[in-house]
This record gives C-alpha cells, structure tokens and sequence, in this order.
C-alpha cells in the first residue's frame, strides 16, 4: 500500500480527496535552476547585519514576539514608497501564506476565487484548503491577457477574489494596469478582493509600472510581494502584502497568534536596512536573464518577454526529454507540464553558461 492509498483510508474532508501536495522536484544536483531561487545568495554585509540583528534577539527568545511587527511594517513601508505607512502593511511567513489568509477573511464555504492559468499552481492548492471554490479563467493563445477579456470573464463568474500574477508564473509577463483597472472595475458588483501578486516585481524591466500605483482609493486591491526572490530570503519565508488598513484588520481575524517569529521580524528588518546591496545582485540576475532570452532566440527556441528572474520558452518538440538531458548533465530546470514549454531561473553567469551549453549540444545532438 502506498502513501496515497494510506492517506485514502483516513476520514479526509472530500474536497482534499485525490489532490496532490505543491512541490517541484528537490534533487542532488550542482546547478538548480528550477525553483526561481535567488542563485547569487545573501551579500557579505547583509549577512553580518542579519547575524546582528538575530543575535540581539536571542536574550528575548523566552518572549512572545511583538504580534504586530510594527518596526518590519515601518521598513517594508518606507521600502515600498508610494506613500504607504505601516497601516497599510501585512506580513506573514511566505507570501503563500498571506494570500492563505486573504482566502481565509474573504473565501471560505460558498465562495469562490478565480485565477487565470497557466498561472501559480498554487492558487487552487490555497482555495482547496480554505474551502473556496476555484474558478479557471482563460487566456489568449500566446498567454497574454487583455483587460476586455479579464474584465468580462471576472463581470461573467461574479468570484469574491480574484488572482492576477504580474509578472506572471511561468510565463514571466507583467500585466498592463489596465487589466488590473478592468478588474477591479468589473469586480464591483460582487464587492471582490482583487490580489495583483508581484512577487518577481524587483525583476522587472525599468518603466513596468507597479499596481501600487493603483491603491489609493481601491480598498478591495491588494498587492502581494515577497522577500523570497529579490532579497534571497528564500529560507527565512517572508512575505507581505501592501492594501488599504482595512485589509490587515481583516487579516488580523484569522492569522495565529504571533504568527511571525522573533528571528523572522529581525532577519527581514536586517535586509531591508541593506537592500542596496541585495538589489545590486537583482541588476546582475537581470543581465543574466535576458542574455538567456537572447540565447535561446538564436538557438531557434521561443522564449516569452519576460519581466521576471526565470524564462519560460517553447519550440520544443519534446520538452520532458530536454529536461531529463540536462538534468542528466546536472542542470535542474523546470518542466511544468505546459506542451512544447520548460522554464528556467536566470542564476550567475557560470551558471546559466552550464544551462546554455547544455540545452545547446542537447539540440544539436
């Protein structure tokens, strides 16, 4: 008997019934390149401010944190600019868990979330586990998204939230404001949470413009970002939101008492005391980012734009074979089950040079 049928024995609520736990492939190897991880790591003065800051929290550790964060709302604030104050910021463990606990003030039984795939497999994961009905969208052919046809699908299905990844996951794109604006707009009958997730927003291309831009005067608009990515915090896990006051208050119902710890609070107040040299590093992931696209151009393969630190491409006619071969030359990438698509994470130059040749004596072979 295997784990699932083990699982199956259990009295499990039936919606979890058959799913699947999130998890790209965790495996042994030199290069890996498939998880969107910031590659280059933490700086050396970053690492000596973080060590610093925890440290001076250890005497305290008998201690509850302070439950509302208040000096890392203050550093993500004044980080984020756009003339957001503490009130208007959350933050939690992961920016998985701070959509977890939009869907848990605002989803729930009886209500539903839309998303518009191929997007952040997570989304309906989240909605299963909070007992929200999922709602899957449609994009163009090329995986784009206009506004009229958002607008209309999200006027059509009435969801109470609604999932908008920029740049998106995995194609890279960023959405135009005037999707988010249609959105909204479209969401006013059925009053829907709108979350513009920007998690890959640091990697953006200079003028892509941010959906913080369109907070004022739009309580149901959320915007969600990461320390993950940008700031190579992938291990620490802290994410957060930027939204009107009333959003965190809402969140304040559901979350677990003290929900982030000591040691997270002071790591992320550390990193974003030196996010210049942190963000020094996004520069140079970049660079690496679209000599991939560049690449894989002139090696006749279809990259999308992208605005974000991986590359989605197509115009393979066997990608899980092209994964398995680089995989068996050590470079991890990643297949997400898209036809004729795989995706990889711009990492440093000796790194995506080991991707590059790889995928360049596979297709020549």
């Amino acid at each position: 008997m295997d784990q699932f049928e083990r699982l199956g024995q259990l009295p499990l609520r039936d919606d979890l019934r058959g799913l699947h736990p999130y998890g790209a492939p965790q495996l042994d190897v030199p290069i890996l390149l498939n998880v969107n991880e910031n590659t280059f790591g933490v700086p050396a003065d970053a690492k000596e401010a973080i060590l610093a800051a925890v440290a001076a929290e250890l005497e305290g550790l008998n201690r509850y944190p302070d439950r509302e964060f208040t000096t890392l709302r203050q550093e993500l604030a004044a980080y984020l600019g756009h003339g957001l104050n503490e009130d208007n910021l959350w933050a939690a463990n992961g920016s998985n868990e701070v959509l977890q606990q939009i869907l848990q003030a605002f989803g729930g039984p009886g209500r539903t979330a839309m998303g518009f795939p191929p997007t952040y497999s997570m989304y309906p994961l989240l909605a299963s586990g909070t007992g929200t009905g999922y709602i899957a969208g449609l994009r163009d052919q090329d995986y784009s998204l206009s506004a009229a046809s958002a607008a209309e699908q999200v006027s059509a299905a009435a969801p109470n939230i609604v999932f908008l990844c920029s740049p998106n996951n995995p194609t890279g794109t960023a959405l135009g404001l005037e999707v988010v604006e249609a959105v909204y707009e479209a969401g006013e009958a059925s009053q829907c949470i709108v979350i513009v997730d920007e998690a890959y927003a640091e990697f953006a291309h200079t003028g892509t413009p941010s959906a913080l831009s369109l907070l004022e005067g739009r309580p149901r608009l959320v915007v969600s970002r990461t320390m993950s990515k940008a700031f190579a915090l992938a291990g620490a896990r802290l994410g957060y939101l930027a939204a009107a006051p009333e959003v965190a208050d809402a969140l304040r119902l559901v979350r677990l008492p003290y929900h982030l710890s000591a040691i997270t609070q002071a790591t992320a107040v550390a990193a974003l005391r030196t996010s210049t040299s942190l963000l020094a590093n996004v520069e140079a992931i970049k660079v690496q980012r679209d000599r991939i696209v560049t690449e894989l151009t002139n090696l006749g393969l279809t990259p999308a734009p992208s605005d974000s630190n991986f590359v989605f491409f197509g115009g393979l006619e066997n990608p899980h074979a092209v994964w398995e071969a680089l995989l068996a030359e050590g470079v991890l990438i990643r297949d997400v089950g898209i036809p004729g698509h795989l995706r990889v994470t711009a990492g440093t130059e000796a790194e995506t040079t080991a991707f590059l040749s790889g995928l360049r004596a596979i297709l020549a072979s």
